[in-house]
């Protein structure tokens, strides 16, 4: 299994990432810079996600997400690990479930 790096020195995390458009063959595990919460965010640290209709079909076509590579995932479970300015409602180890905007809200990829 091939696995894109990083070499900033910046924390990083582990994630299920495509480089193409195609089957489930096309998803690799690779490791990418761990993001930063911004204004009024939370960075949850995934224990469980779920896959959807929405998942696979961006997976195999884009569909409005059209620029590769892609870390998709909207439906997560998990604690949160950070907060970003502006967060009263959540704390670092609360326990957390999501359904993030579609279609920002998906896991972040190695150029956002």
């Amino acid at each position: 299994m091939s696995q894109r790096s990083t070499d900033t020195g910046a924390p990083t995390m582990r994630a299920i990432s495509q480089d193409v458009y195609g089957g489930p063959e096309v998803l690799r595990e690779v490791r990418i810079p761990r993001p930063v919460p911004g204004i009024s965010e939370i960075l949850v640290s995934v224990r469980a996600a779920g896959i959807n209709p929405t998942d696979w079909r961006h997976r195999a076509h884009g569909l409005f997400l059209n620029r590769l590579p892609l870390v998709l995932g909207w439906d997560v479970s998990g604690v949160v690990a950070a907060v970003g300015v502006g967060v009263t409602v959540f704390e670092p180890a609360t326990r957390s479930s999501a359904c993030s905007p579609i279609p920002t809200g998906s896991g972040r990829t190695p150029n956002t």
